[in-house]
């Protein structure tokens, strides 16, 4: 078993060998439309559309990050089943990767397999017409587990303030987020690609997400009114600060949310503590004199207290009745020690904390795309 081919760049980290790099390359070209970085030319993440194009699998970077943002998500943590350990664990991951690319490959691209018994039947004529994305990563414990390099950067988040962790959302060796504009479709998917795993992956958890109706060319909000992700990064800022050699890092956290207290509170109040206008999602204040609150959530989860350093929120709110609301947040970035510095920053500083919970947690590097004639962890697990 060897580990993908790596060599330094000036800024310190690591670039696959040139090979793969002007494959790599050239493939993202051809595939801009689908896979490109973030789309959209202002800050705010564009809303769901109406209905296709569909996004493709293939290519050098997964869908499911940069893509625009489906209405549903679910996603689903795997642990390695005992007996899948070493070389031999190498194998048994490889032939489900292969199985689960030969299934999305065929459903989102069109492409064309041998005959088989194993095929995703639940996949068949509905997941590009809801926008599908599967979008896979591993878990921190998995390179120990095979005995394979692991990423740079891949590790467990430390302990964090407010953290109230429950085992049964937290964790995992393989992190599955499943997107589309309907619910059914997601399940759909994670049924087919659980069985499509067999014996080599047993499932740890689960979570449903989903974004409330939203007007078209508006951006989707919360369960208390305030829009989700208004100060996503540019393209640009993507490249730098969310990929990195065509893979990046997702953290996943369950966030209880008093949404009864918050709403207790009124708008005035709390626009106070968010930093934004509820109606326009803009930061507090007018034309020049915005004056954002020194304790507010927007001030204390700004970049500009990183060195620009952003991560891509693609979070999705969640209702587990009425004792259980809040959000399933999702982040993409180059380094997830950018979440533990501005979570403890937070913890400190925003007044929205209090109000918050986080009551699952889970960490994963998302694996680069699968090139035409290749599987996911093709590098990783060589």
């Amino acid at each position: 078993m060897t580990a993908h081919t790596a060599s330094p760049t000036p800024d310190g980290t690591s670039t696959p060998a040139r090979r793969d790099v002007l494959t790599r390359a050239a493939a993202l070209a051809t595939l801009a439309a689908a896979t490109s970085g973030c789309t959209g030319e202002s800050r705010s993440r564009p809303p769901a559309a109406a209905g296709p194009p569909a996004f493709r699998f293939r290519g050098p970077r997964q869908a499911g990050v940069t893509t625009p943002q489906q209405s549903a998500a679910l996603v689903t943590a795997y642990d390695l089943a005992p007996a899948v350990r070493g070389a031999g664990g190498v194998r048994a991951l490889r032939e489900v990767f292969g199985r689960w690319t030969r299934a999305l490959a065929e459903t989102l691209d069109g492409e064309l397999r041998p005959p088989s018994p194993v095929r995703a039947t639940e996949l068949e004529g509905s997941a590009g017409k809801s926008r599908f994305t599967a979008t896979v990563g591993i878990g921190p414990r998995l390179p120990q587990l095979l005995c394979v390099a692991a990423p740079h950067g891949l590790r467990e988040l430390p302990p964090l303030p407010y953290d109230r962790l429950d085992p049964a959302y937290s964790g995992g060796d393989l992190v599955l987020q499943l997107c589309a504009d309907d619910p059914s479709v997601t399940r759909a998917a994670a049924s087919a690609l659980t069985r499509l795993a067999g014996d080599t992956l047993r499932p740890r958890w689960r979570q449903t997400g989903f974004l409330p109706p939203t007007p078209a060319g508006q951006t989707p909000r919360d369960q208390l009114g305030f829009e989700h992700g208004t100060e996503n990064p540019t393209p640009e800022e993507c490249e730098r600060w969310v990929w990195s050699n065509d893979g990046t890092f997702l953290v996943v956290r369950r966030i209880h949310v008093d949404v009864g207290g918050l709403a207790r509170l009124g708008t005035r109040r709390q626009q106070e503590v968010v930093g934004r206008e509820r109606a326009s999602g803009a930061p507090l204040g007018h034309g020049q004199d915005v004056v954002i609150p020194p304790r507010s959530h927007v001030r204390a989860a700004g970049p500009q207290l990183d060195a620009g350093a952003r991560m891509l929120r693609r979070s999705y709110s969640y209702d587990a009745g009425p004792d259980d609301r809040g959000l399933l947040f999702l982040a993409f970035m180059r380094d997830p020690a950018l979440f533990a510095r501005v979570q403890r920053r937070m913890a400190a500083t925003d007044e929205l904390s209090r109000f918050t919970e986080h009551r699952g947690s889970a960490v994963a590097y998302v694996l680069p795309g699968a090139l035409p004639g290749e599987g996911l962890g093709a590098h990783l697990l060589a």
